[in-house]
């Protein structure tokens, strides 16, 4: 079996969980010491504070974007989107 297309998916995938969307994070100013003065994270959150009536809903793309740049991107999301990239792999090798 040729496991080749696979194989690259699955370190894309890995690459992009995990280094690739922390280090986005954290240049729009998304830091394990919170938001960044005057990043584009600042805006967002700005943005969404204004749209609440001063506060930033739980369930928004701020939120979700402190806590993964706070916590770091989850294992079970690192392995999600490396079987993700793993099947794209395999797809498109098949289609090669």
């Amino acid at each position: 079996m040729d496991f080749v297309g696979s194989a690259i998916g699955l370190t894309v995938g890995m690459g992009l969980s995990a280094v690739v969307v922390p280090a986005a994070l954290y240049a729009l100013g998304f830091t394990k010491a919170g938001i960044t003065v005057g990043s584009v994270a600042a805006r967002m959150m700005s943005l969404a504070a204004k749209a609440n009536g001063g506060g930033v809903a739980a369930e928004s793309l701020v939120a979700l974007a402190q806590s993964l740049g706070a916590a770091g991107v989850p294992s079970a999301v690192k392995v999600a989107v490396s079987a993700i990239g793993a099947a794209i792999g395999f797809a498109v090798r098949a289609l090669l």
